[in-house]
């Protein structure tokens, strides 16, 4: 459909309002920045502190390790959860930190893997439906709200995260930034350098839960009813 007499519309508004139409809007300057005070100064394993503290407010299992660690401790989560059907991300970041080959091992055990295809289209979302797991990498993680950013892309389809029981995120301790408002200076920082980022971005805090007018908080409404995070102190 068609937009048809908006420039006379507007203009008439403008009109009625007795102020010449504007056709362009400045941001503001502030002469604070409050927002930019939380957490400021704070070293990263600073924010991992946080960052720990905020999962037990949102219900969620925090772990910590290193890269030689990460297949053992994803293993002791798989196991802890009982879950046999595994849903992940794949793209260079699995050959990266080893867990191509943590997918291959785990596979032989009698895990069911299946790694997220661009090709494979509803394969991918009908897998992920029946999946007791979804594993996924953080690209940019809120400390203060205990909110993992995922970029959407060819490699990391939004059923990974939202349709298995269980929510697992390798979190590499380099993506913590205090609060969103680092999270949105980092995403125009990259538009502005020519580096588009994908055009879903995922903000998700925790397990899925909801809580009504009487605030009686519901767990599993929309999505996964358990989380893990596991913090990867050398990514």
């Amino acid at each position: 459909m068609g937009i048809h007499n908006r420039e006379r519309f507007l203009n008439n508004l403008a009109e009625q309002l007795g102020r010449t139409r504007r056709t362009e809007v400045e941001s503001p300057v502030y002469s604070v920045h409050p927002q930019e005070r939380v957490f400021q100064g704070a070293t990263q394993d600073d924010l991992v502190e946080k960052l720990e503290k905020q999962c037990k407010v949102i219900h969620t299992s925090f772990t910590r390790t290193n890269l030689d660690g990460l297949a053992e401790t994803l293993r002791t989560v798989l196991k802890n959860y009982g879950v046999i059907k595994i849903v992940g991300a794949s793209g260079p970041r699995n050959e990266e930190t080893g867990l191509c080959k943590v997918y291959r091992e785990i596979q032989s055990e009698g895990y069911n893997v299946h790694i997220w295809d661009e090709n494979k289209g509803q394969e991918n979302i009908t897998f992920a439906e029946q999946a007791g797991a979804g594993i996924v990498f953080s690209d940019i993680t809120l400390a203060e709200s205990g909110t993992v950013v995922l970029f959407n892309d060819r490699y990391n389809g939004r059923s990974i995260s939202l349709l298995p029981e269980t929510f697992i995120a390798i979190v590499p301790k380099s993506t913590l930034v205090p609060r969103m408002t680092q999270a949105s200076q980092l995403i125009h920082e990259e538009e502005k350098k020519g580096n588009p980022v994908s055009s879903c971005v995922s903000f998700i805090t925790g397990p899925s839960n909801s809580a009504d007018i009487e605030m009686n908080l519901i767990v599993g409404v929309h999505g996964p009813v358990k989380a893990t995070y596991i913090v990867v102190d050398d990514l």
